[in-house]
């Protein structure tokens, strides 16, 4: 091995520890025992590894920046655009600037040697430039847990996402579904990956049916339309439908209008907007955190067929106009919030867990935090009129 491709992940096998602990041994910082700084640094020898510019830069001085580096999709999405503002507003706090990483030029060193540390949201296994983010010798924070083989990051914050999608599901079925849909994105995200897992668990747990179906990680209202048609088409018997990308949601009320499908209390006119029925429906707000694993008391499930409980017949169309349809959306925002019916949504809190990301990267930059520490992200369940059925 040469040093031209050792880096600080093959030390830190070789010597049993911590890329993290290496990168502190190497710099002569953090709180690493002398017995194990001194095997660091001989395996390094031994190995030839020899620190990239960047890091030798870091040493002598700050950069007075951490870079931050977003999903692809990101500039069309509400929930990154308010993460990155809370992201900046904390780094501020502590007189760092927000250097933000075009995803084409994100990889490698010459990113480090304008940053003190590194925030990556949502990586995706298939992100070529994520990799040479988590090596490039500063400390790397991400949002949400890497899933790829790549060296782990400095430090992590999390959310629950096995448990928000769990209460939705428990959500609709206490308000009486008994075939529930989720529109789950495709990608290899933590998030993604986890809503794709619990949305099959929960239905063998429970004894249901989930109709599961894959959406892009970004889907537009349109796609969400497009899918939701032929959903509720080919089995008119689901009655509630749980679409995961961030402002996707209107989308599946457009199709729940289309085929005059009524929407929690609302009454769908096809081919126009649903208009709400019941006045002064009650927002119940739910906290869970990454302790939580179901939200609110699960009530009794009778054993009722899906086709039983819908009531009205099918004109060939798919058309069930006497079934309700609950829907609810995996992300909270302004498309959701001013939907009509209003949207039944889990509320990411996208603006505090961008500050919580910069709060932690900022922590192991002073030395108030050590390496390797992983924060929970509580998440909050807004229930709304699309999910209240009509009485």
């Amino acid at each position: 091995m040469t040093s031209r491709t050792v880096t600080l992940l093959d030390v830190a096998r070789a010597a049993g520890v911590s890329k993290s602990t290496v990168s502190d041994a190497l710099q002569g910082s953090g709180r690493v025992a002398e017995a194990t700084r001194d095997r660091v640094r001989a395996v390094a020898e031994e190995l030839g590894y020899r620190p990239n510019s960047a890091a030798r830069r870091l040493r002598r001085s700050s950069t007075g920046a951490i870079g931050l580096h977003l999903p692809q999709t990101a500039t069309r999405l509400d929930y990154y655009m308010n993460l990155a503002f809370g992201a900046v507003a904390r780094a501020q706090e502590e007189g760092f600037d927000v250097v933000l990483l075009a995803p084409e030029g994100a990889a490698g060193g010459p990113v480090a040697s304008r940053v003190d540390g590194l925030l990556v949201i949502d990586p995706e296994v298939g992100d070529s430039a994520v990799p040479g983010l988590l090596d490039a010798g500063v400390p790397v924070v991400t949002g949400e847990r890497y899933l790829g083989p790549s060296a782990a990051p400095t430090g992590a914050v999390v959310c629950d996402n096995a448990a928000s999608l769990t209460a939705l599901l428990d959500h609709v079925t206490e308000r009486g579904a008994r075939r529930p849909a989720v529109l789950a994105p495709a990608g290899t995200s933590a998030w993604a990956t986890a809503l794709r897992t619990t949305a099959a668990s929960w239905g063998q747990e429970h004894g249901v049916d989930v109709a599961l179906r894959t959406v892009p990680f970004a889907a537009t209202p349109g796609e969400a339309e497009e899918t939701t048609l032929a959903l509720l088409r080919a089995d008119p018997t689901v009655d509630a439908v749980i679409c995961a990308p961030d402002g996707a949601a209107p989308g599946v009320l457009r199709a729940a209008a289309a085929l005059g499908r009524t929407v929690g209390g609302a009454s769908a006119r096809p081919g126009g907007d649903a208009s709400v029925h019941t006045a002064g429906a009650a927002s119940a707000r739910t906290v869970g955190g990454p302790s939580a694993r179901t939200v609110g008391a699960t009530s009794a499930r009778t054993s009722d067929s899906a086709s039983g409980h819908a009531a009205g017949t099918g004109d060939g169309t798919g058309t069930h106009p006497r079934t309700p349809l609950l829907v609810a959306s995996c992300v909270d925002g302004t498309a959701t919030r001013s939907a009509e019916p209003p949207v039944t949504a889990v509320d990411l809190r996208p603006a505090a867990y961008g500050r919580a990301c910069a709060e932690l990267l900022c922590d192991i930059l002073a030395g108030r935090t050590a390496p390797d520490t992983v924060r929970g992200h509580a998440w909050a369940l807004e229930t709304r009129p699309s999910t209240v059925t009509p009485t």
